[in-house]
């Protein structure tokens, strides 16, 4: 089957076709583009010609992937995958998308409104541009659906509880992929740091999600590109009381103008930083405050697992930015992690040194190809239900 998967972030859109074949997916083409200039490649890493250089909208996007696919003669996508951040208390397993499942994401957007509203956009712009083939949402908060009630419930009143308010955890297609990637030498008691724009650690216990960091919202846990992280709710109201923030204006806040970027005053990209950490002391702050955000959470996660059998970084810094990397384990050097001396600033892989209690990954977050393999599966299901099967 040939999958075109879409996955849309708060400010970007990464696409990719894939031929899949039962467990085993093969990348066709792949591309993204950040609202400005549009990247595609081949299966090779070539990048194809006849690319559109500029795709400014969503539908500026889908329009630039027809195009490319007719101009370059790749076949046409038999089934499409879309990342969807946060289904809401109701959508807690991929699924084909109906009119039904459109009003549950419709309705999370309240929850997520960050990513929600880009992903609807993305599924209405897509039914357009293709409209008999079938489409799956499959969601980062699946892998996390079963978190034991301790993880689950936060503190608060009941009735807010009874009405979804609860810890439901994100990247859980970078956690399924990370659990695929191990196979048969899947670790017992695994730690999961995705460390991008948005960052969050996850505790997996013979391949299931028992703990996350992040809670009702992908704003919670580490501190990130610009979003806070976990922040005294005192300070929340405190704004709102005596600063005179509405919602929106807290939003914002938290979403757009904290984490890195709040601390640092100058960007939320951690390359930025890196340039200009040398001479500029708010910089090194932010950096270092991430690394010891990521460090606390991942050994909280230690304590949930009761133990830890091997720790995975990845995401764009935990796969790229060994400095970072680097200062994050050194952190846990206490626990008796350890990195083999300076051959871990370049190293990928394994990096762990010999005498370390656990081993230590780097490895890729292959979100698009779990979206490509729920997509091919749920497409194939429903083709044999039309058939009567």
């Amino acid at each position: 089957m040939i999958v075109l998967t879409l996955n849309s972030g708060s400010s970007s859109l990464k696409f990719g076709l894939y031929r899949v074949e039962g467990p085993e997916t093969e990348a066709l083409m792949t591309g993204e583009t950040d609202g400005t200039e549009l990247r595609a490649q081949d299966a090779k890493g070539s990048a194809l010609p006849g690319t559109p250089k500029k795709a400014e909208t969503p539908e500026a996007t889908i329009q630039a992937i027809v195009s490319l696919l007719a101009k370059v003669g790749l076949p046409a996508p038999e089934a499409i995958g879309h990342r969807i951040v946060h289904g809401g208390p109701r959508l807690r397993a991929h699924c084909l998308i109906d009119d039904g499942v459109e009003r549950d994401l419709d309705a999370a957007s309240a929850i997520s409104p960050l990513h929600a509203p880009v992903a609807l956009a993305i599924i209405r712009l897509a039914k357009q541009a293709w409209p008999d083939v079938p489409q799956a949402a499959c969601l980062d908060t699946a892998f996390h659906a079963d978190l034991p009630d301790i993880a689950r419930i936060l503190p608060v009143a009941k009735e807010l509880r009874n009405e979804g308010v609860q810890r439901y955890g994100f990247h859980g297609l970078s956690c399924e992929s990370i659990v695929r990637q191990f196979g048969n030498d899947l670790p017992k008691r695994l730690i999961i740091a995705h460390l991008g724009s948005g960052a969050s650690v996850t505790a997996v216990l013979n391949g299931r999600s028992i703990d996350t960091s992040m809670g009702l919202t992908p704003s919670g846990g580490i501190v990130m590109a610009t979003r806070s992280g976990d922040l005294d709710p005192g300070v929340l109201i405190y704004l709102q009381r005596d600063k005179g923030y509405d919602a929106a204006a807290l939003e914002n806040l938290v979403d757009h103008r904290s984490g890195l970027l709040g601390v640092s005053n100058l960007s939320g990209d951690l390359r930025e930083l890196h340039k200009v950490e040398a001479s500029n002391a708010e910089a090194r702050l932010a950096i270092a405050i991430f690394c010891m955000s990521a460090a606390k959470q991942i050994a909280g996660m230690i304590v949930a697992l009761g133990g830890v059998d091997a720790i995975v970084l990845t995401g764009g810094a935990g796969e790229h930015d060994v400095i970072v990397r680097s200062t994050i384990v050194e952190r846990l050097g206490c626990l008796g992690i350890l990195l083999p001396g300076s051959s871990a600033k370049t190293a990928a892989g394994r990096i762990d040194a010999p005498k370390s209690i656990c081993r230590v990954h780097v490895l890729p977050s292959l979100e698009d190809d779990q979206i490509a393999l729920h997509t091919g599966t749920l497409a194939a299901e429903g083709n044999l239900r039309k058939a009567g099967w």
